[in-house]
This record gives C-alpha cells, sequence and structure tokens, in this order.
C-alpha cells in the first residue's frame, strides 16, 4: 500500500485494576505453588476486574490518557476501533460505550475488532490505512481485555497465565512529514485457531436438531500455542527487520506481548538484545491479551525503562492463530 499521508503516534495511556491475585493466592484454588508458576511462565501476580468493574471501564480509563497525551479534545476523535477478546458484552461494542463515556458529539463510527492478542498491531494497521487514504484523522484505539472473568479458575493451566488491562493509543496524521510507523505487517493462520477459543453458549431452536454445546470459558493448548510462537515468532521478527532495510542494533527496544517469558528470552535470544532492550512486565501483570503491549509501552515511559525518541517493535500474537509486528518511532510526550 502506498503510504500518502504519514501518520504520528501522538498518545498513549494504559490502566490496570487494583486488584491484585498473586501466585500464592491461587494456591487456594487449587494444587500450586509460586515457584511451579514463576519457573514456567515468569509471572508472579496478575490484576484482575472486582465487582462490576469490567474491560469498559478500563479502556475508558486508559483512552481517557492517550486523548490527554495527544494534546486533543475527545471531540476531535473521528473514529474509534476497539481491540477485545474478552468483552464484557458482545453487543454494543466495547468502541460505542467508550464513545459514550467519553462524552462524543458527533456520530462517529465505533466498532470492535477480534483478533486476541494481536488486536492492536491489528487496529494499528487499520488506523493507518484510515488516515494515509485521508478518511479519518484523529483515530482511537483502545485494547482492553477482562480475562478473569471468562476463565476457569479450576483449570490450572490457564488461569494461572491471564490478567485484566487495557491500553488505548492515538494516531493521527503527522505535522512533520515523518511517518511514526516505519514497517508493520499482521497475518493468520486459522488452521490452527483451535489452539485457542472461546465458544459462546446457545442453543438450537427447539423444533429441530439440538447442537452441541461448550462452556463459555477460554480454551487453550498450551503447549501447541508455546511451540507454534516459538518456532514463527523470532524468524518473522528478523524477516521484517530485513525487509524494513534495517538491521536489529537499529532498533532500540522490543517490546513484545507478554504471554509467556520463556517467549520473550526466546525473540531477545534470536535478535542479540541486551536486557536494558527488552521491555518485560509480565512477572506483576500476567497476559492481559490485547493490552500486553501497550500497557509495556507506556508503563516502561512512565518508569524510565523506555527512553523516547527512540525505536521499537511491537509484537503479538494471538488467538486465530493471529500475529503481528510494527517498527514504530515513539516521539517525546506519547506517554
Amino acid at each position: 500500500m502506498t503510504n500518502n499521508i504519514p501518520l504520528k503516534i501522538a498518545g498513549v495511556g494504559y490502566s490496570l485494576p487494583k486488584t491484585v491475585v498473586t501466585n500464592d493466592d491461587l494456591t487456594k484454588l487449587y494444587d500450586t505453588s509460586d515457584e511451579w508458576i514463576y519457573s514456567r511462565t515468569g509471572i508472579k501476580e496478575r490484576r484482575v476486574v472486582s465487582g462490576e468493574e469490567n474491560a469498559v471501564d478500563l479502556g475508558f480509563d486508559a483512552a481517557q490518557k492517550a486523548i490527554e497525551k495527544a494534546g486533543i479534545n475527545p471531540n476531535e476523535i473521528d473514529l474509534i476501533i476497539a481491540a477485545s477478546s474478552a468483552p464484557p458484552e458482545l453487543y454494543p461494542a466495547i468502541a460505542c460505550h467508550i464513545q459514550s463515556k467519553l462524552g462524543i458529539e458527533a456520530h462517529i463510527p465505533a466498532f470492535d475488532i477480534t483478533a486476541a492478542c494481536s488486536g492492536l498491531l491489528y487496529g494499528m494497521q487499520i488506523g493507518r490505512a484510515f488516515i494515509s487514504s485521508g478518511i479519518y484523522k484523529n483515530i482511537l484505539i483502545v485494547a482492553t481485555d477482562n480475562n478473569s472473568r471468562l476463565l476457569d479458575w479450576s483449570d490450572r493451566g490457564t488461569s494461572i497465565l491471564f490478567g485484566d488491562g487495557a491500553g488505548a493509543m492515538v494516531l493521527t496524521p503527522s505535522d512533520d512529514g515523518i511517518d511514526d510507523i516505519i514497517a508493520i505487517d499482521i497475518k493468520s493462520n486459522g488452521s490452527i485457531g483451535e489452539y485457542i477459543s472461546l465458544p459462546l453458549p446457545g442453543q438450537n431452536c427447539p423444533l429441530v436438531e439440538p447442537c452441541s454445546t461448550k462452556k463459555f470459558q477460554i480454551y487453550m493448548n498450551g503447549k501447541e500455542v508455546y511451540k507454534f510462537v516459538v518456532k514463527i515468532l523470532p524468524g518473522y521478527i528478523v524477516d521484517m527487520i530485513e525487509q524494513a532495510g534495517m538491521k536489529a542494533e537499529d532498533i532500540d527496544y522490543l517490546i513484545p506481548h507478554q504471554a509467556n517469558q520463556r517467549i520473550i528470552d526466546a525473540v531477545q535470544d534470536r535478535l542479540g538484545y541486551s536486557d536494558d532492550k527488552v521491555i518485560s512486565n509480565i512477572k506483576y501483570y500476567g497476559n492481559t491479551s490485547a493490552a500486553s503491549v501497550p500497557i509495556a509501552l507506556a508503563e516502561g515511559v512512565e518508569k524510565g525503562k523506555i527512553k523516547l525518541g527512540s525505536t521499537a517493535i511491537l509484537c503479538g500474537f494471538g488467538a486465530g492463530m493471529t500475529w503481528g509486528a510494527a517498527i514504530v518511532r515513539l516521539r517525546e510526550g506519547i506517554c
């Protein structure tokens, strides 16, 4: 695609629930230990929604912070894209809820996408196309999930992995002619989609043959997901950097999806990066799905791990199976 209008990443924000569930807390639910979980995943604790709190609330908070950093009024937003693999409801869309909560008066388009943990990358590619073509100017992308509400909390293999959270990003036309997305790519392989699934409940009309049903909860084949990602992701990122005419050393930071510390380590080893170039917060938040990359980015800046005026590679993978990556410029003031 010819990129006609360059794009600016104008603001990024994040939000996390206050409630913390540690590995030791999980020993009350099933036979496990902090050492068992941490050695296999790199996770010590995760944040979870409590009471009536949900992904809309988290996404709204993250959106407000991103819009403030972008220095624009919510009514200047002319498109909202929400990415979620665990929404509180299928419709109304999270994006429509956030439009309402932001008090946006215009009847702008707002829709959700389902690319699971790759959702931010998919949203960025869609937003880039809209800005490049001149159709929309100020686009809000919100990646938010309340995974904890859709887990089987008796399933030790899956429930230890996930946490709740939200991240948001505002994309606008660049005012200096420099495109903040140096390269971006998204992919999928639906033939292995059964590795991670979240079936909806339902039943056929009572006048016809009944259908089989599954519980409304996240199912995951962790071993197959791990093997797939370790096989695909490191080489995919190396190829993308080369196709962008760059070398691994040209990029200041790797900001990966926070799914498993061993996967992050595998990508880091392939790129030959030192620890200070790799942003990992999975220890404290677990896998927050589509929100994990923007949370890692915004918190990394906040805590001084990421210096702005730099370049980074964002990458994610998830149910579908989907995956994607973007090489981006991180300007001063975005977080």
